[in-house]
């Protein structure tokens, strides 16, 4: 590696290091970024000018349209994406990451023409093949789930743990004959098969109300094995940008399971959700009835209160409702109302879902507030305003200790002096288990979509 070369690599991890530094803030997140894409851009392009005089007229070609074809889908996909697909365009482009970190693996082993590789390459081709390969599947069956082209319910069988794990130890045989026996393309093709039958595997039982701390856990996978290819090609730049991505979707992934108030272990292996619990109607099974209201008595009521806290969950994401959550808003606040957003870390489906949906709107960023800040300031708000949230403010994770969520963090919504719960129906979140707080004699239902009723809100409020 020349001087040059590396002053632009290091260059270029600076640039991804402060943007991820950006990244941790909703106000510099747009910034951030750019600076990472900037970064990024800069590290691939000194690399064409490095490797210039080794590319063949076919090789420049096939650059050049991997090139564009990667830049229209991306921009194409970003642009057109809607924010309730948002979570599985994250999977998808985190599954592409993986599985051309496993391809960069397999081009280097074929080089070798099946001669025994050094253990300096072989090692982290290996890694890179089974970690990017598990990668790759994980996230495609993550996309599915969340795409609905299949059922979000865990998918289990007598004996899943047990074949899983003879996956596992097949892959490490493999890996163990490739790097002390052989470098033969059929063991390593055989080792990338089964890595991506184990990504298959491995999210199948998990169902879609762990998906953030899935897409968080395959994102730390894509980094380690992009990181690895790095080591294989010999590359700084991927080397330094695959651990930054693979040290924080780990620390991420950390974060995640304690704001579900469970273990990895148990977020990855306990099928949580796999019973499914429906109430329709106004009523619970057990004949328990709940109030629903008018959009112009609640209206008045907001128009009146001195605060109010607004708690997003995926239904507000589903209705494309958060520019009428911000009208909303910004019309109580012109009439003195205090109004702040509570942003669960688990909301919607994927990590700051709700951090991005409401920015789009351009809800002022002091007025997103984490779990840990706004939490004690429920007891003296007037009303807690629930758009689409039900697991993340239901009661039982603090009250029922048999309850599948009991022990995960929630938003303290029941001590607000009202609840309003917009919901199309009176069916249970993610989770699948009932809501007793939607029962409290101060909670209020606005049934309907969250758009519509926001409308309404809207006008009520201005009539007040």
């Amino acid at each position: 590696m020349t001087i040059a070369t590396a002053v632009v690599y290091l260059l270029a991890a600076v640039l991804f290091i402060v943007g991820l530094k950006f990244l941790s803030s909703p106000r510099g997140a747009r910034r951030g970024n750019t600076v990472a894409a900037v970064g990024m851009v800069l590290a691939v392009a000194w690399t064409v000018v490095v490797l210039r005089d080794t590319f063949t007229p076919a090789g420049v070609v096939i650059c050049v349209l991997g090139v564009a074809i990667g830049a229209v889908a991306g921009t194409v996909g970003a642009r057109r994406v809607k924010m309730t697909a948002m979570p599985q365009m994250v999977a998808l482009f985190n599954g592409v990451g993986g599985g051309a970190a496993a391809l960069v693996a397999v081009s280097e082993l074929l080089a070798l023409g099946g001669s025994r590789p050094e253990f300096q390459v072989g090692f982290p081709s290996v890694f890179a093949i089974i970690v990017g390969g598990i990668s790759f599947a994980g996230s495609a069956i993550a996309f599915a789930k969340l795409q609905e082209l299949m059922t979000g319910t865990p998918i289990t069988y007598p004996g899943q743990q047990v074949v899983n794990g003879l996956l596992a130890v097949a892959i490490l045989a493999l890996a163990v004959v490739l790097l002390a026996v052989t470098g033969s393309a059929v063991v390593f093709t055989i080792m990338l098969l089964l890595a991506l039958v184990l990504g298959v595997a491995f999210v199948l039982p998990i169902g879609g109300a762990d998906m953030p701390v899935v897409i968080s856990l395959l994102n730390a996978f894509t980094g380690l094995a992009v990181a690895a290819s790095g080591f294989v090609v010999d590359n700084f730049a991927l080397i330094v940008a695959g651990t930054l991505v693979g040290a924080s979707g780990t620390l991420l992934t950390k974060l995640m399971s304690d704001a579900m108030g469970r273990s990895l272990a148990n977020v990855l292996f306990g099928a949580f959700g796999q019973v499914q619990v429906a109430v329709g109607g106004d009523a619970a099974a057990d004949g328990r009835s709940v109030r629903a209201g008018s959009s112009d008595d609640i209206g008045t009521m907001l128009a009146y209160s001195r605060s109010v806290i607004i708690v997003p969950g995926y239904g507000l994401a589903v209705a494309q409702a958060q520019h009428a959550v911000r009208e909303l808003a910004d019309l109580l606040e012109k009439r003195g109302v205090e109004v702040n957003y509570a942003i669960h870390p688990v909301a919607g489906r994927m990590p700051g879902h709700m951090n991005v949906l409401l920015a789009e709107a351009n809800v002022p960023y002091e007025q997103l507030k984490e779990m840990e800040e706004i939490n004690d300031d429920f007891k003296r708000a007037d009303v807690a305003l629930v758009v689409g949230a039900n697991d993340v403010v239901n009661p039982a994770a603090r009250s029922s200790p048999g309850s599948p969520i009991y022990g995960m963090p929630i938003l303290n919504v029941d001590q607000a002096h009202n609840v309003v719960f917009l919901k199309r129906s009176m069916r249970p979140g993610f989770a699948g288990i009932d809501n007793d707080l939607l029962y409290d004699s101060k909670t209020i239902m606005l049934f309907g979509d969250a758009k519509d009723s926001l409308t309404r809100l809207v006008s009520a409020v201005k009539a007040a």
